[in-house]
């Protein structure tokens, strides 16, 4: 059982990632290449589907179908790949995405976690070997921002805080 931060909670991951699902797998995050390459399988999944972006990839091109899909997971390969914050803020801002919106990979560290949530992220897939309480800890580390988070709503009224 993997278990991540969603809303300022540690709780049991309810999603699987394609490769890792039993045959009957509610809720499934498949990546978007795998997607476009067998898009009729998907298509008739019935099931939860998430989507999962790689750096490359152009949150624009799920703008058609953002109500299809109730999670979109943002890869970050490594923690100096800053190209998922951009998604994020993309997603949020501009696309309207209001599902959730998961940071995963090795790259997401616990010294990131303020910056993801101020960016859209809700729901936070630690690297392993990475300290859940302590993540959760470092959401409260800052109570103040210059600037705004995602939408341009300022940190204390965000709807998307972890």
């Amino acid at each position: 059982m993997r278990y991540i931060l969603r809303q300022r909670e540690i709780v049991a991951d309810d999603w699987v990632h394609l490769g890792e699902e039993p045959a009957d797998a509610g809720a499934l995050i498949v990546p978007l290449e795998r997607l476009r390459t067998d898009a009729a399988r998907w298509a008739g999944w019935r099931g939860r589907l998430g989507v999962r972006l790689a750096p490359a990839d152009a949150p624009e091109d799920l703008a058609a179908e953002l109500e299809r899909f109730g999670l979109i997971a943002v890869e970050f390969p490594n923690a100096g790949d800053g190209r998922g914050y951009s998604q994020a803020r993309l997603l949020r801002n501009r696309l309207g995405f209001q599902g959730e919106l998961r940071a995963m990979g090795a790259g997401v560290k616990r010294d990131q976690v303020f910056l993801l949530a101020r960016c859209g992220f809700d729901a936070i897939e630690l690297a392993a070997g990475e300290d859940l309480e302590a993540a959760r800890r470092a959401l409260t580390r800052y109570s103040v921002a210059y600037q705004p988070g995602a939408a341009g709503i300022p940190l204390d009224r965000q709807r998307f805080t972890l």
